[in-house]
Parts: C-alpha cells; sequence; structure tokens
C-alpha cells in the first residue's frame, strides 16, 4: 500500500517565495527539483527509532514576522543569550527566517570576513555559496527531509573567513521559532586555509507553539591548517518534530573542527552529526549532551569517518533521561581503507533518572585498515548509589546530590560552549528540564 505525501507548498509557491528573495535562477531551479524529488524519496533511516509517523510535513510556511530592527526590539529570552556586549557587535538573530538583527564589526569587515543571513548571501556572494551549498558535506538526493531542506530553506547564515585571518572573537547567531511556522535552516560555513573561527547558535521556541516543524542543516568546509569551532544549543518546544544534521568536510591538511552540542529539545528529535576527516593529520572532535522529559523520543547518531592518513578523531555523549523519554545514542567510527596510522575514539553514557525511561548506547567501529588505533566505550545506568551515599554524608539533602551528580555528569560538553552566556543558558535549560 503507497502512503500519500502531501507537502504545505507547492511549487508554484515555492518559485514566487524564491523570486520575492530575488535568488539567483540556478537556486530556484535547486528548490523546484527537490521539492520533487521529496515525494519519491524515503524518509532517512533512524536505527532503532520509527518515524514513519511523526509529523515532518505538516506547518504553516508564512512567516508573518518583521524584517530586521534593533536590538532593543528583541525578546527577552533573545537577549539573555547575548549579554555580553562583545557579542552584540558580532550577531544575527532571526525569527521564523527572517532576521531581525543582524551586526559585525567593521575590524571583521574589512579583513574580508562574510557573516550575514543566507537570503543576503545568496544575492551578495552568489559564487561562493554555489560552489559549496548542499555539495560535499550533504546531498539534496540522501532522503526526503534533505530534499525537503533544500526545496523549502528559509532561513540561515552564511559565514565565509578568508586565508590566514583569524577570527578572536566568537560570531553568534540566534534562531528563535513561534507559532506553526516551518523553520528550514541552514548553516553554511567556509574556513579557509590557516584561518580560525568560533561560531554558535542557539535555535529556541517563543511564544505560544503549535505542531509544527524544525529542518535544520548546518556544513562546515574546514581548509588546510584550519581551525573551526561550532558550539550550539537547541531548545525548541514539545510541539516542534525537529530533524537536524550537522556535518564537516574537513579536506585540509592539519585542519581542525571542535563541535560542542547541547541538544534539549522538548519535542521528537532526529539529529545526525558527521565529520568527514579527509585531509592528512585533520582532527574532529565531537561532544554531545542531552535531556530528554516526558514522552518525548530521540535518536542521536555521530558518525566520524577517516578518509585521510593520521586522522585523529574524538566522539563523547552524555545524555540524562526522566520519566517516560527514550533515547538512542549511535556512535558510528569508520575508518576507511588507506587511512594509515588513524586514531578514533568515542564513549556514549545515559543516565537514567526513572523506571520508565530508556536509554540505549550503540558504540560501532567500521575498520577497514590496519595500521590504526580505535576503541570505544557506553554505559547505561542510574545515579550511583555510592556517589550519592559519598555527597548525602557530607550534609547534602538528596536533591542536591542529585542535582550535582547530573550536572557533573554533563559539564564535559557544556564546558566546551565558548560562550559564557550561552553556556549558562544550557546550564538554565538542564535545571529546567531535570527539575
Amino acid at each position: 500500500m503507497t502512503t500519500e505525501i502531501t507537502f504545505p507548498v507547492n511549487q508554484q509557491q515555492v518559485t514566487d517565495f524564491s523570486k520575492d528573495r530575488q535568488e539567483p535562477q540556478w537556486f530556484t531551479d535547486l528548490r523546484l527539483s527537490s521539492l520533487e524529488k521529496a515525494f519519491n524519496l524515503e524518509l532517512p533511516k533512524a536505527d532503532k527509532t520509527k518515524i514513519n509517523k511523526w509529523n515532518f510535513t505538516s506547518f504553516d510556511f508564512d512567516a508573518k514576522t518583521d524584517e530586521a530592527g534593533s536590538y532593543s526590539d528583541l525578546s527577552e529570552s533573545v537577549k539573555t543569550l547575548i549579554s555580553d556586549e562583545e557579542n552584540i557587535r558580532n550577531l544575527i538573530v532571526q525569527k521564523n527566517g527572517v532576521t531581525t538583527f543582524q551586526s559585525m564589526q567593521t575590524t571583521l569587515v574589512d579583513k574580508g570576513i562574510i557573516f550575514t543571513d543566507l537570503k543576503t548571501a545568496l544575492v551578495e556572494h552568489e559564487e561562493l555559496v554555489k560552489k559549496y551549498f548542499m555539495q560535499d558535506a550533504i546531498s539534496v538526493n540522501e532522503h526526503r527531509l534533505s530534499a525537503l531542506h533544500a526545496a523549502l530553506v528559509n532561513g540561515g547564515t552564511f559565514l565565509y573567513v578568508p586565508k590566514d585571518v583569524e577570527v578572536e572573537v566568537p560570531l553568534q547567531a540566534v534562531y528563535s521559532h513561534e507559532g506553526n511556522f516551518g523553520l528550514f535552516n541552514h548553516v553554511l560555513i567556509v574556513a579557509e586555509d590557516n584561518s580560525s573561527v568560533t561560531y554558535v547558535e542557539n535555535n529556541l521556541s517563543e511564544g505560544s507553539n503549535d505542531e509544527s516543524v524544525a529542518n535544520i542543516v548546518a556544513e562546515v568546509y574546514v581548509g588546510n591548517g584550519a581551525k573551526v569551532r561550532f558550539g550550539a544549543v537547541d531548545n525548541f518546544a514539545d510541539t516542534v518534530t525537529t530533524y537536524v544534521n550537522r556535518r564537516g568536510q574537513v579536506y585540509g591538511r592539519d585542519a581542525t573542527i571542535n563541535w560542542a552540542l547541547g541538544q534539549m529539545n522538548d519535542g521528537n528529535t532526529v539529529s545526525e552529526n558527521t565529520t568527514y576527516l579527509v585531509g592528512q593529520g585533520s582532527f574532529g572532535d565531537t561532544k554531545t549532551v542531552s535531556v530528554g522529559r516526558g514522552k518525548q523520543i530521540q535518536n542521536f547518531t555521530t558518525n566520524l569517518v577517516h578518509i585521510g592518513k593520521h586522522t585523529d578523531g574524538n566522539i563523547l555523549k552524555h545524555g540524562v533521561m526522566k520519566d517516560s523519554a527514550t533515547s538512542i545514542f549511535n556512535g558510528i567510527s569508520k575508518i576507511e581503507h588507506g587511512a594509515t596510522k588513524s586514531n578514533s575514539e568515542q564513549t556514549e553514557r545515559i543516565l537514567m533518572l526513572s523506571e520508565k525511561s530508556r536509554g540505549d548506547a550503540n558504540p560501532v567501529l567500521l575498520i577497514d585498515e590496519d595500521d590504526v588505533t580505535a576503541g570505544h566505550a557506553a554505559s547505561v545506568g542510574k545515579i550511583d548509589p555510592v556517589q550519592m551515599f559519598y555527597l548525602m554524608s557530607r550534609g547534602l539533602a538528596r536533591k542536591e546530590a542529585e542535582r550535582l551528580i547530573i550536572h557533573g555528569f554533563l559539564a564535559p560538553v557544556v564546558n566546551e560552549l565558548p560562550i559564557e552566556s550561552v553556556k549558562e543558558q544550557l546550564h538554565d535549560v538542564i535545571e529546567r528540564k531535570v527539575y
């Protein structure tokens, strides 16, 4: 029996949307061909999680939001994420895909750094965007959600750092969602040879939220000797079904990418984070933290693919489950044939706070080369009673002792976030979700 697929947007509406944004013809054509493909492609395969009945196609495509305003017009929930005055000068804020605030220091502009919304980048930096957009890191043809993303992308950011340029201050983007709007956000980061940059993003729900969809994609391209730090905190409401796919193409020799991801959504979530270590001597590090509550279902897959020689990679994932929440932690380290002298390590740990919560940690090593080193560790369990006894014997109440253990358990990822205000916000989210 064939299931009929319907989307709330047709080809004419996509054409009109692209025309209104003054997008180049190749991007309009990509949208239309991708929408057609979305009807025929299957959903992504989420290991041990059935997502065929999840809502990925019921949403409103009308943003109902005015364009750029002033910083004072931003909501308090957004302002708490950017309390540092330094970050206000290098910031993009979007609501339902529409840019409501944008700023970057003149000194960075003079160095040739591009930090702007994707809509502007397609008009002012077309050739750069065309060179990288959904080319190597992620393809339109992978599955229905990647094709639908390419067809309906309506928000996001383009960050370009030229050769030999080091950005010493973090660049931040905040993407807020409200109502039943379908958010299709795309982040494209390009770090040329011997450059370095830190990018941090926040995804959050504001106001009243009806059933809707967030389809988030990030692509990061890292050149020879370049370094990229990518931090993110996702915090969509329980009415939002989220698909997020963040990928890094580390094609340069001795290049580095560091991911620090706080995935705190309250709704059902499928998340993939993949790093391709192509350049010889390249390095990739992924740290992910998550808290599940209520009846939500989460599936997190982290892929580390070693292609170049002497590549080094690490995966660290910590999750806390409470109530009836279910979480799957998949870690896959793949060392391709020819990637000699490579090293790949991974650890997945899940802490369950209730009898009905469920956690599944699945470390996988796929090794096609002999002269390598690799290892993995995984654990799923409850709070160690010995730790509780020790803390309570020092005069702490049970709830406070449990709180300290949980924060200590999640600290390896939380402490990696490079903006202090964002780190504090993640602490607040953890407190709110656990207690």
